[in-house]
């Protein structure tokens, strides 16, 4: 029996769009980035593009557990000498939240030019509306949602 390979002209893409209101961030990334992946389909192939597009709204209202948007340092350099800029979480989430979401989900992809080419099917929007309603995406249902105290 031969093993079974996609090839990229069989491979059919979904839209899901994801509420990431009151979701931990770490577990609300790991599965937008198993569904921009494709490991959630069976005919995932490691070497493909199989995955499918993702929206996310409202990423001004995702949540850090334990303190970590205090504590939890992003790190950036502008390539010259003495060109490292840090900022913590709280202040990114503040100033640009879909920027956070953006480099939280593209560490859980593969470092080369497939994983960049999954990270163009993410959409991510701080707000509740978005431009891709003629997508018709369903939505992903994500229950690891913080309780309210």
């Amino acid at each position: 029996m031969r093993t079974y390979s996609p090839k990229a002209s069989e491979i059919e893409r979904q839209w899901f769009i994801v509420d990431a209101e009151n979701l931990v961030l770490g577990r609300m990334a790991t599965e937008v980035a198993r569904v921009l992946r494709g490991k959630h389909k069976p005919t995932f192939a490691p070497h493909l593009d199989c995955g499918d597009h993702v929206i996310v709204i409202n990423a001004a209202k995702v949540v850090l557990t334990n303190e970590k948007a205090e504590k939890k340092l992003v790190h950036r350099h502008s390539g010259y000498p003495g060109g490292l800029k840090t900022q913590t979480y709280a202040d990114l989430l503040d100033r640009q939240p879909e920027e956070a979401i953006r480099r939280t989900i593209k560490g859980m992809l593969p470092r080369n030019r497939l994983g960049a080419q999954m990270l163009t099917k993410l959409k991510v929007y701080a707000g509740p509306d978005h431009p891709h309603t003629a997508q018709q995406p369903e939505t992903l249902a994500l229950d690891n949602a913080v309780a309210k105290t």
